[in-house]
């Protein structure tokens, strides 16, 4: 085979694996402002301020309706530890209330209906 054909052989077969590649992927960025983490193929955004906490999920960039959904969050500052019950508030799963959240770690266990309980965690600075 000449060089020319192998370097075009190959080109080809590179831009193939550019192309499938690229098909497949989805954006992980915070569409409402907060942390994404992304367990299964589902990206969980979690939104904190010190008086409400809102978990916003989405199944391959589709929101999901959380009207069956629950979660359960574990705060952790240093040696504290705080637990939340976040309920449905229309698109976001949420909870008010008072919330230590600088340097914090945060453990989400996510139910939803028709899918395997997911562990998601969250690092906030």
């Amino acid at each position: 085979m000449k060089p020319i054909h192998l370097l075009a052989a190959f080109s080809f077969s590179m831009s193939g694996l550019a192309f499938a590649a690229g098909s497949h992927e989805h954006a992980h960025k915070p569409l409402h402002g907060g942390v994404v983490s992304e367990v299964r193929d589902m990206d969980y955004e979690l939104v904190a301020k010190p008086d409400l906490i809102q978990l916003y999920l989405r199944d391959h960039g589709k929101p999901v309706d959380v009207s069956k959904t629950n979660a359960k969050l574990t705060i952790l500052v240093g040696t504290d530890k705080q637990e939340v019950e976040l309920k449905p508030a229309g698109q976001p799963l949420e909870a008010g209330g008072s919330f230590k959240l600088a340097n914090s770690k945060i453990v989400a266990l996510v139910s939803v209906p028709g899918k395997a309980q997911a562990t998601v965690r969250f690092v906030l600075k």
